[in-house]
């Protein structure tokens, strides 16, 4: 039995591309959010730029930290380091309002060079639908699902490509699904935002039936947790259960936290209008 090493706690990676890019991204960000801070200081207050920092960070401690290098013997461990990249970065990011401080730090060379790409008609089309709801609902849980399938997350553990692939999907389309939620400045929501509790709450059920059975199916679904050397005096099946429900807490609380805040936000909404509205029949009476 192995027990959590110094090696292994302390095992930071530093890998240069996601790295580079982080980096990158957030050195864009902040050159366009001042620009756009200073024009449109309500729309853009600091507190955008310190969510899309914070979202950074969370990304990079995702890929970088103990966490990934745990994943291929601690389940649970695994399980963090998904529900980091699917219910913690993306929606810090998104909170950021990133497209018009990321389209304004871009140098002016590079973005005359893509314009063209962003006025045809066919991409605003296919943003569309990658921000439509049905698309991001179905988009992030359908990757949520496939992905814990045994065979296919038996493949990911295998190979690096299929690793980096599987993390790509969950972050990407879970970006795709907080945009929904957040419909961070300047976007304009498609639907009612009573529908988007309803979008928070159908997802919610998704994740508590995955983790459900893996928290309750009585047996190691995944080989390589079956083989691994043990961590922290768990067994395999400790581990598969710790991490189902992690999954199921953290989960859930995230999306009821969300469907809650969306709630608040409406019904204080409705109540500053019922009030106005009452403050106009009286004066008129």
């Amino acid at each position: 039995m192995i027990l959590l090493s110094e090696n292994l706690l302390y095992k930071w990676s530093f890998p240069i591309v996601p790295c580079a890019s982080i980096a990158t991204t957030w050195l864009v960000y902040l050159r366009g959010w001042r620009r756009a801070h200073r024009l449109r200081p309500a729309e853009m207050p600091r507190s955008r730029a310190v969510c899309f920092t914070l979202g950074l960070i969370s990304l990079w401690i995702a890929i970088c930290s103990p966490i990934d290098a745990l994943d291929d013997v601690l389940l649970a461990a695994h399980m963090t380091q998904h529900f980091i990249l699917m219910s913690v970065a993306p929606p810090l990011l998104v909170l950021g309002a990133p497209i018009v401080p990321l389209l304004g730090g871009v140098p002016r060379a590079l973005l005359r060079m893509v314009s063209p790409i962003f006025a045809a008609g066919w991409f605003g089309k296919f943003a569309n639908i990658l921000v439509h709801p049905v698309s991001a609902w179905i988009a992030m849980n359908t990757a949520f699902l496939i992905w814990h399938v045994p065979a296919i997350f038996e493949l990911a553990l295998r190979s690096e490509n299929w690793h980096t692939l599987e993390h790509l999907c969950f972050f990407l389309t879970s970006v795709a699904f907080w945009w929904i939620v957040i419909q961070p400045w300047p976007s304009h929501g498609v639907w009612s935002r009573w529908m988007v509790i309803l979008y928070l709450i159908s997802a919610d059920l998704v994740n508590t039936i995955l983790s459900a059975f893996l928290t309750f199916s009585g047996r190691v679904l995944y080989p390589t947790y079956a083989n691994a050397p043990r961590v922290c005096n768990l067994t395999a099946l400790s581990d598969q259960v710790a991490a189902g429900a992690g999954m199921w807490f953290f989960g859930s609380l995230v999306f009821l936290l969300a469907a809650l805040w969306v709630a608040y936000g409406l019904l204080s909404g409705a109540d500053r209008l019922k009030r106005w509205t009452d403050s106009l029949v009286t004066a008129r009476l």
